[in-house]
């Protein structure tokens, strides 16, 4: 391995994470470092001040604009679309390590999706990987006066939107496991507890999946949900408690076979908003759990 082979690889797990950050999708982000990686190698070396900085920019030039494409793609979707999941194997492999995997969480990486690719830049580069405005106007080709405006600006749009709570991962599995008795009970008075009354529940399928295909707001109309989930006697379910985005999930199976994964925003106490992945597309990270279930029911 050359000398620029082994920059770029050093440099490659926070690139990846930068580039999952402003696109939500391993896919898309991987797309974006192998397109750097190209024009890193047809670049001249010597002219290059610092390859951290380079990369690092063009990587978020190459988001900036992939984004702007993915935002007309994701707006003929088939119903919700959501941030592709992600593993704990995926979040802290030497393919992409997360430092600070609290903020990739399903709830916080949706709502990115409500910024400009503009915002969203400028937003992950100041407040979560921490970079002052200087080095920012020149990654992204603004003004300091320019970046500081947006990243106000998308402050403003998260705030308004973003609950914060410090819920503990004990906590968060001990709701879960609530819900996941009260679902396969379909037990409709319990998951109305579980839920908060003005409750969110979205579900992405992209026409590939059963899946709800538009989001189902409070806990009545949620509840029903799954209890008319519990009656379908043909799918057999079992569900287990996981880890998505760095956070504690659910894993659901039927009949067998991997259908979804599922995260929460809650307050400890109540779910507040839930969120499926059941597009087959988006669920790679998560393969292995087949495996681990085929393995179980062979042994069994």
């Amino acid at each position: 391995m050359n000398s620029k082979d082994q920059a770029f690889a050093t440099l490659r797990p926070r690139l990846m994470a930068t580039a999952y950050r402003m696109l939500g999708t391993r896919s898309d982000a991987e797309d974006v470092v192998h397109d750097a990686w190209l024009r890193w190698h047809a670049t001249d070396h010597e002219q290059v001040q610092s390859t951290e900085a380079w990369l690092k920019t063009t990587v978020m030039r190459l988001s900036i604009d992939r984004l702007r494409r993915a935002k007309i793609e994701r707006n003929k979707y088939f119903g919700p679309w959501l941030p592709e999941p992600l593993s704990d194997a995926d979040l802290h492999s030497p393919d992409m390590a997360l430092e600070r995997d609290e903020d990739v969480s399903i709830a916080f990486m949706n709502l990115l999706e409500t910024l400009s690719p503009e915002e969203r830049a400028v937003f992950v580069l100041h407040d979560i990987l921490d970079d002052d405005y200087v080095d920012i106007a020149e990654t992204v080709g603004k003004s300091q006066a320019a970046c500081r405006q947006m990243v106000h600006r998308a402050r403003e749009k998260l705030t308004s939107k973003r609950r914060r709570y410090l819920v503990d991962d004990a906590t968060r599995t001990r709701l879960l496991e609530r819900f996941i008795e009260a679902a396969n009970r379909g037990d409709r008075e319990e998951l109305m507890k579980i839920f908060s009354t003005d409750a969110v529940m979205t579900s992405d399928g992209g026409g590939k999946a059963i899946a709800v295909q538009r989001p189902l707001v409070g806990a009545e109309r949620i509840s029903w949900l799954w209890f008319a989930v519990s009656r379908r006697a043909q799918l057999l379910a079992e569900r287990r408690i996981v880890r998505v985005n760095g956070e504690p999930a659910i894993a659901s199976f039927y009949n067998g076979r991997l259908h979804s994964v599922a995260t929460v925003d809650t307050d400890g106490e109540c779910i507040r908003a839930f969120y499926t992945i059941a597009n087959p597309d988006k669920l790679r990270a998560f393969q292995n759990l087949v495996t681990q279930t085929e393995s179980a029911t062979s042994s069994g």
